[in-house]
């Protein structure tokens, strides 16, 4: 990847076509906009790399991408900042911090939510309770049963905003972790499966809660060959779930110039987008609404 300074790398189709109200009749004057900023899988990166790093000399860094969110903040404070887990693990700093520094700095930028990764099991369910305190945004994940666990109550299924009279459902989903993470970490953390549940959210969040904008936090991977024991991605959620209008992935690093434009059960457009990994990356995401609700969307990756 070449180096830019806070510059869009790759926009999606603008006014992408289809039953599910996605229209370009979105595009006008009155259109309502709200912008989706994301992160995934940052792994602790608080410091850019350095100039010698390779393929990623110079990129990344918290600071840069606090100046970058405030930037369009600015240009649109109908924002909303979101990430898809694996927020942990990664440098020296979870090592010695624990996650402090991680969920302190995310304060700072003012995330609004965050589902939870694997790594973020990586100094055991007790350690993540414990960083929650310097967490001033929610967690959200819905098949994570953490009943009989310290989690119990801290994580959300879902979480509503409301930006612009634009109701917003937000859930989340993590990866199995049994074979992933040791037993010991994630203790009677129940895994239940993310397409029933996916079920559940978007029914909730769609038909009972009358949210205009349905977003998935995906801790799931964003592909997986048939061999590979099967495992639900964000490409196979999508296909057989409905009314969501976007998932927001991570776990599998997969970086995506653009948001993937693909179908759900219903053959309505939907759409799924990842940012690779470690800061370098911040997604954004621009739905516009007119006065019926129906939606556009164009989406970009930003090299930090």
């Amino acid at each position: 990847m070449k180096r830019r300074h806070f510059v869009q790398q790759g926009i999606g189709a603008a006014a992408f076509l289809g039953l599910g109200g996605f229209t370009s009749s979105a595009f006008n004057a009155t259109s309502k906009h709200i912008t989706i900023l994301h992160t995934n899988d940052v792994h602790s990166h608080i410091d850019p790399f350095g100039p010698n790093d390779g393929r990623n000399a110079n990129q990344g860094g918290v600071a840069r991408r606090a100046v970058l969110i405030e930037q369009i903040r600015k240009e649109n404070p109908n924002t909303l900042l979101l990430d898809a887990g694996d927020i942990f693990q990664g440098t020296p700093y979870f090592n010695y911090y624990g996650g402090e520094l991680e969920f302190k700095l995310m304060s700072m930028m003012k995330y609004d939510a965050s589902t939870i990764g694997n790594h973020d099991f990586d100094n055991g369910v007790d350690g993540l309770y414990a960083q929650l305190p310097h967490a001033n945004f929610e967690f959200v994940c819905a098949n994570y049963d953490f009943s009989n666990t310290v989690m119990d109550g801290h994580v959300r299924p879902y979480k509503i905003f409301e930006l612009d009279g634009i109701k917003i459902g937000v859930f989340g989903l993590g990866i199995e972790l049994q074979g992933l993470v040791n037993k010991f970490l994630y203790k009677e953390t129940v895994y239940l499966d993310p397409i029933e549940i996916t079920q559940d959210m978007t029914r909730i969040l769609k038909e009972e809660k009358k949210c205009d904008l349905v977003i998935c936090l995906s801790h799931l991977g964003y592909y997986y060959k048939d061999s590979e024991f099967k495992k639900v991605s964000d490409l196979s959620l999508a296909s057989q779930t409905k009314n969501i209008d976007l998932i927001i992935g991570g776990h599998t690093h997969t970086f995506l110039k653009k948001p993937t434009v693909t179908e759900n059960l219903t053959g309505n457009k939907m759409l799924i987008n990842q940012v690779g990994c470690y800061g370098i990356n911040l997604g954004r995401i621009d739905f516009y609404l007119d006065a019926n609700k129906n939606k556009s969307a164009n989406g970009t990756s930003i090299i930090v």
